[in-house]
């Protein structure tokens, strides 16, 4: 299985930053235990703990401003799990060591009634010496994380929760494509959704240079598979369209820029744009997409890349909602099931936080700062 990282903050306080050398290289140690529909064995082959899947029991903790947590969010709404597994969200910003529910009432997260994810870590493993990431699945009893593995998360999703699926729901990681989905996704991993951070983290002009060409080639392989086809792997939608997605809906409103990764912007590769709108167009995907919480997060977190942390007021964002046209290449986004339903209360992207805004107010900025002030 592809090694991927989640968004993560430092644990030290006096951390120098995101750029911490010449090359970008993401902590891939995780608390990897799994949710799984047998968890008798105790262990599963790789010796990973594993955890019952039990409706109610466990809670996914996903910010939306962050591509890794919100590939969860997406296929929990395709698959319809929304009843089962709760939705924890904490807001776009964050102190050097936790994500915070600071949009929650009072601070603090309804269910678990902590203020700060860390505490989750803690309660896990005290004085939890790695980054504090999202996604992470809490057991809402213990208050204790579970996983942070956000890459098994998805798949197991997919795959153990089967008897929680809607009605309906789609094959995200059938069988039969298995092999070429790990092979499509792990160089989408490798050179896209990581790529774009080892050009904005770099610490030298020679990494920099050597990511971003990594970062085109990849991009331009993936505008000529998208050329002929309307997905990347078979005629629906799949874990490696969700996993492609969440990176491409952040690349003109951050990567572009803060991440200098300009040879030229997503809207300007016809395939990949249009392969974007329709993925976006697609419930679950759009409706899961805050423009707003994404460029509050890059822009105020990332003080080392960018000092003055002043989020920009642009992109125009409404060509997410122009017609791409990817239907005449034909295949059947759910295959033979159906789209997942309404966005369940309190989990719709606020108004003004889509295509159609994107741009922070003066209110929610100021939010967004005082999550950096941390205790």
């Amino acid at each position: 299985m592809e090694q991927q990282a989640a968004e993560k903050t430092s644990t030290d306080k006096k951390s120098p930053g995101y750029v911490t050398g010449p090359e970008f290289n993401r902590d891939t140690n995780y608390i990897d235990d799994r949710i799984v529909a047998d968890a008798a064995a105790g262990t599963d082959e790789q010796g990973r703990p594993l955890w019952p899947v039990e409706p109610d029991r466990y809670r996914l903790v996903a910010a939306r401003a962050c591509p890794w947590a919100n590939r969860t969010m997406i296929v929990r709404r395709l698959l319809g799990l929304e009843p089962v597994l709760s939705l924890g969200m904490p807001g776009p910003t964050h102190d050097e060591r936790s994500w915070i529910f600071d949009l929650d009432p009072d601070g603090k997260d309804p269910v678990l009634g902590i203020h700060f994810l860390r505490d989750a870590y803690n309660a896990r493993i005290p004085d939890y010496p790695r980054g504090v990431t999202v996604p992470a699945i809490v057991e809402v009893s213990s208050g204790k994380v579970v996983t942070n593995d956000f890459a098994q998360i998805t798949l197991d999703f997919s795959t153990e929760w089967t008897a929680y699926h809607r009605d309906g729901a789609p094959e995200l990681y059938p069988e039969r494509l298995r092999g070429e989905i790990d092979e499509v996704a792990q160089r989408v991993y490798t050179e896209v959704n990581n790529g774009v951070y080892r050009c904005g983290f770099a610490g030298s002009q020679e990494a920099y240079d050597k990511a971003y060409d990594r970062l085109f080639t990849a991009l331009d392989w993936l505008e000529e598979r998208l050329s002929g086809q309307r997905y990347l792997v078979g005629d629906t939608i799949t874990e490696a369209d969700v996993r492609l997605f969440t990176t491409l809906a952040r690349f003109d409103p951050v990567y572009h820029g803060h991440f200098k990764t300009n040879r030229q912007k997503l809207s300007e590769f016809p395939a990949l744009w249009g392969y974007a709108r329709d993925l976006f167009q697609t419930p679950g995907f759009g409706d899961t997409t805050d423009f707003v919480q994404i460029k509050q997060h890059y822009y105020v977190v990332h003080g080392d890349v960018n000092p003055t942390r002043i989020v920009p007021s642009g992109p125009d964002l409404r060509g997410w909602l122009s017609e791409h046209h990817r239907e005449q290449l034909g295949g059947r986004p759910f295959g033979d099931g159906t789209p997942p339903g309404p966005v369940p209360p309190g989990e719709q992207v606020p108004t003004g936080h889509g295509p159609e805004g994107g741009i922070p107010t003066p209110e929610e900025t100021a939010q967004a700062l005082e999550g950096l002030k941390g205790d």
